[in-house]
């Protein structure tokens, strides 16, 4: 099976090594454009912040450059597939493989297998760089740049609503019943008025709700300051809506997300755009290897007839398209049009249909 699709182990090398070559070179070159021009625009906003100096721009940059490869590999897969194709072809070297015997397969094969590759280097990185990456750097964006805590796997900064009232919490410690409450704010309303604000330094869930203490209670009509020790508030508020308030899923691993579509779904929570960023977990480093046969038109046909460039366009318009049809899925599945499975694999094997109708019935 290997030596019917790998007749040649030298032009299987050859291919592959032009293939990742000139890949590898369009993400290197897109990575550097796309980080300076990034950075000239948020470069003000990090040194706008007191302190901040030539280390928090190195960090920013440490921080955004794992988004940055992750969002374009894939289009840069497709460069360079159309780039390795597009020379092979003016150099007469797709001719003399197909003249000794090879498919318009067997040429790709190489390419399809070493995109194999990228995929699983890319589901790692994202895995394991991207997504931490992503996390702190959403995290100091929203502190506008400033010194970031330690981070212990608290929840910051929590909003809740329980009817007309608000609750906030300053920090959340722990999960389910066991969740802390830290600096708790309670905002007191009725008919859209605020009546009164009720603070306290902790709370516990406790009996149904949750019990804060040593509570005060400012009333907004007369002034008046009520100590009222320790209360039972907001009984319909559920530990999981302090705890699993917002979701990033860019922010997570593939296993942590996984986890928390559990819990929320435990919770009753709807879960059906983050069920969808799973699946695009995986199949958004696999789209790496459709590039080569979505690009295959400019490895075919005579250069001598001037239309090589015209296939060239043409590769490069199947990947755009796929772009395209990627993000309107996605975003179609967010908004519950879409299933979450079809959202995140419907594209892929749209394209790897059409591509391969393309090729069949161009070459083969």
């Amino acid at each position: 099976m290997f030596a019917a699709w790998f007749p040649s182990r030298t032009v299987a090398f050859y291919l592959a090594r032009t293939f990742l070559v000139r890949s590898a070179v369009v993400l290197a070159g897109l990575v550097l454009i796309l980080q300076t021009l990034d950075l000239l625009g948020e470069s003000g906003r990090i040194l706008e912040y007191p302190g901040n100096g030539d280390r928090e721009v190195w960090r920013y940059v440490s921080l955004r450059t794992p988004q940055i490869i992750a969002n374009f590999l894939p289009f840069s897969v497709l460069l360079g597939t159309i780039i390795a194709l597009s020379q092979l072809n003016a150099n007469s070297e797709v001719i003399a493989m197909k003249s000794s015997g090879l498919s318009a397969h067997q040429v790709l094969a190489p390419l399809i297998l070493a995109a194999c590759g990228v995929a699983l280097l890319s589901f790692a990185f994202n895995d394991r760089v991207v997504s931490r990456a992503s996390a702190t750097l959403d995290q100091w964006k929203r502190i506008n740049f400033a010194p970031l805590p330690m981070d212990r796997g608290d929840r910051v900064n929590v909003w809740v609503r329980d009817g007309e009232d608000l609750l906030s919490v300053r920090k959340v410690s722990g999960r389910g019943n066991a969740a802390q409450l830290r600096d708790v704010t309670l905002y007191d309303r009725d008919n859209g008025t605020l009546m009164a604000i009720i603070r306290a330094p902790r709370g516990t869930h406790a009996g149904g709700g949750w019990r804060i203490g040593p509570a005060q209670r400012f009333d907004v009509t007369t002034g008046s300051v009520t100590h009222l020790g320790t209360i039972t508030i907001s009984r319909g508020v559920r530990p999981d809506q302090f705890t699993l308030s917002s979701v990033n899923a860019d922010g997570l691993s593939f296993g942590a997300l996984s986890r928390a579509i559990d819990d929320l779904r435990d919770a009753g929570r709807p879960t059906k755009s983050l069920e969808g960023a799973l699946w695009h977990k995986l199949s958004g480093p696999l789209s790496s290897v459709l590039m080569p046969l979505l690009g295959a038109v400019a490895a075919f046909g005579l250069a001598r007839s001037g239309k090589l460039f015209i296939r060239a366009v043409l590769g490069m318009l199947l990947g755009f398209l796929y772009f395209m049809a990627d993000n309107f899925a996605l975003a179609l599945g967010n908004l519950g049009v879409y299933p979450p499975l079809l959202a995140a694999w419907g594209p892929f094997f749209l394209f790897l249909l059409i591509g391969e109708v393309v090729l069949v019935r161009t070459e083969e």
